[in-house]
């Protein structure tokens, strides 16, 4: 994942906190995101951790991917809003 850009738009703090939530609940999730080259994708994952690295905020899935927040488009089919 690009971390270097300085680009990177938070997302909305609500909506992170129930990133959190489901990260805390350890269940699978429906994850809408573009990959870095702009290309939509939908998996099932179960969210590790999140985190912040090089003023990016960051989504660890269980099986090791790498999402940044800015990326998503939706996850369990709700929306992503981009500002906080």
């Amino acid at each position: 994942m690009d971390s270097q850009n300085p680009s990177y738009q938070p997302i909305d703090c609500n909506y992170y906190d129930r990133l959190e939530a489901w990260a805390t609940l350890h269940e699978p999730v429906i994850l809408e995101y573009l990959d870095e080259s702009g290309q939509p994708h939908i998996e099932t994952a179960v969210i590790r951790d999140l985190y912040v690295r090089n003023k990016a905020e960051f989504l660890l899935t269980e099986a090791g991917r790498e999402l940044r927040l800015d990326r998503l488009i939706a996850v369990n089919h709700l929306p992503v809003p981009k500002t906080c």
